[in-house]
């Protein structure tokens, strides 16, 4: 079976399934706080195309850096707990479905941060679809509490984790196989499990 098509009837499936909890989540930030239940925003997709990504929103309606650092004072209630336990990406398997992410795949950054990308390592990262795991999403799973703890959050975004993230989705789109991937999945969903 190819990653496309597992894509599509993965997200389908989850989608279907998890309806009752899209819905109850969608809901509960509604109610949290005011403001809409998705957060939509621009991120660079497969050969530097632009996209729109769908989460449900973490944080109140309010300007504010690209970047979110340790507790953020942004972010709601129900974002907190939303974050913790990953359920704000799950209406990426939405953009799964519509082919502009997959499963797998390198993050898709911000094109302010895509701009900083190496030629030859952007033009690897962007060759394939971007996902919603990959093994530097699993390797800096904490990392706002790591740029909490930098004296200058954005400079130790762009110089220190955005090069290290880089050269693993590298890596990956490298060697990308559908064995590989099912690895990636079960291991987020055995940390998301495990909290």
């Amino acid at each position: 079976m190819g990653k496309r098509l597992f894509d599509i009837l993965a997200a389908a499936l989850g989608l279907l399934l998890l309806a009752p909890l899209l819905l109850l989540v969608a809901l509960w930030v509604r109610l949290d706080s005011p403001g809409p239940a998705l957060f939509r925003q621009t991120r660079v997709g497969r050969f530097g195309v632009p996209f729109t990504i769908h989460k449900f929103r973490t944080m109140r309606v309010a300007p504010g850096a690209a970047i979110t650092v340790g507790a953020d004072p942004r972010i709601t209630r129900a974002g907190r707990v939303l974050r913790q336990t990953k359920l704000d990406e799950l209406p990426q398997l939405w953009d799964v479905l519509r082919g502009v992410m997959s499963l797998v795949g390198p993050r898709p950054e911000l094109p302010k941060y895509v701009a900083l990308y190496p030629a030859g390592l952007r033009e690897r990262v962007l060759a394939v679809r971007p996902g919603i795991t990959d093994p530097a999403s699993l390797a800096f799973s904490h990392e706002a509490e790591l740029l909490a703890a930098a004296a200058d959050p954005e400079r130790e975004y762009r110089e220190v984790i955005l090069p290290a993230k880089l050269r693993l989705s590298a890596d990956y789109a490298a060697t990308a196989s559908l064995a590989a991937d099912l690895r990636l999945i079960w291991i987020t969903l055995g940390r998301v499990l495990r909290g």
